[in-house]
């Protein structure tokens, strides 16, 4: 019944090694440790991780939770061979979420699944992480590694995530707050960051082999490029989190959207109520210049674009008249672009440019 196995089975014989798996614990523990936060009480290696958040300066405090994963964009990262920075995109989903509640955050678990386990290959996937979670202001308070042989290829891996914040009661953002007139601010996202991939994969590369991939994602991007297509996509996706959450007077901003999959119009009216909507105008921002190399390369529409894509708009803030000027200098002050997008508007919700 053992097919080609001779002798007794054991869990190595299967596909899973342990001793691998320790060996990466043993790798990653250093770079998760420099995660901590004073508010971690538990040590790494632990059943659970424990966290004793400082509720001192809070009401009524409100714990908020997000999970979310990379998608297909692992994919790109195993036909580049290069892991150290998708980390970075989990620890963004998860993280850019929350902060739309007008939230902190305050720690994160991972979840890393894997065909083969390569202590390299985690290492530089939890250090991804760990990096991500240093830019984040938040804690990498645990997670877990699993080998999955024969459902998943040898150099097959997913990255999921969970992340907790906290915020007062009566400061939460949402659609209530919101009024006609509030100004629509956008953060500039200088590529995919983690969404869309699926799209994007199918316009670049088509039909073509493995080995086709990896000739043409090591080519430059696009002709006068300095980087190659490989680099462009793996570029890591901007961290919203601490510039949002640390803005000193978060009662100017009313609402937030994290544009990910379903682009703008997907997003932003999550965050209005009814009866209002969001104008945009399109000479407001700039597209990457990635987003029209997919798009020609795709022949995509341009609504099929920005359905799917944040097409260089990765965070909305729906904001006060009056507190524009110093919404926008705080966050570019944090070294994220801005852009003034438009108003908001009566109407029957959901967003139109102009």
């Amino acid at each position: 019944m053992n097919g080609d196995v001779t002798g007794p089975l054991t869990y190595a014989v299967a596909g899973v090694d342990i001793e691998a798996g320790e060996a990466a614990v043993e790798r990653i523990k250093s770079k998760v440790k420099a995660t901590f936060s004073r508010e971690v009480v538990s040590e790494i290696g632990g059943f659970a991780g424990m966290f004793a958040p400082d509720v001192s300066g809070y009401t009524e405090p409100v714990l908020v939770s997000s999970t979310d994963g990379v998608g297909t964009k692992a994919m790109v990262a195993r036909w580049a061979g290069s892991y150290e920075t998708i980390g970075i995109d989990l620890v963004a989903m998860c993280v850019d979420d929350l902060v739309c509640t007008g939230a902190k955050p305050l720690f994160m678990l991972d979840y890393i699944s894997i065909g083969k386990l390569d202590p390299d290959q985690i290492e530089k996937l939890v250090g991804g992480i760990a990096d991500g979670c240093v830019m984040a202001d938040t804690s990498l308070i645990g997670g877990e590694m699993a080998e999955h042989p024969g459902a998943m290829d040898e150099g097959d891996f997913d990255l999921a995530g969970f992340a907790v914040g906290i915020v007062d009661r009566s400061r939460i953002w949402g659609p209530s707050r919101v009024r006609e007139g509030y100004r629509l601010i956008g953060l500039g996202s200088p590529n995919l960051r983690s969404n869309g991939f699926s799209l994007a994969r199918a316009a670049l590369f088509g039909g073509s082999s493995e080995d086709e991939i990896r000739q043409a994602g090591n080519m430059p991007s696009w002709s006068g490029s300095g980087r190659s297509l490989f680099e462009v996509l793996l570029e890591p996706s901007v961290i919203y989190s601490h510039a949002v959450s640390s803005i000193a007077d978060k009662g100017l901003i009313a609402s937030c959207a994290h544009i990910t999959g379903g682009g703008m119009p997907g997003n932003l009216p999550r965050s209005l109520p009814e009866g209002l909507s969001a104008e945009i105008g399109m000479d407001s921002f700039e597209v990457p210049r990635i987003f029209r190399e997919i798009q020609s390369q795709g022949m995509v529409s341009d609504e099929e674009m920005f359905r799917v894509f944040n097409m260089g708009v990765g965070m909305i803030l729906v904001v006060e008249p009056r507190g524009e000027a110093s919404v926008r200098r705080h966050i570019e002050g944090c070294s994220i672009d801005t852009f003034l997008l438009g108003t908001v508007e009566s109407g029957e919700g959901g967003v139109r440019f102009v």
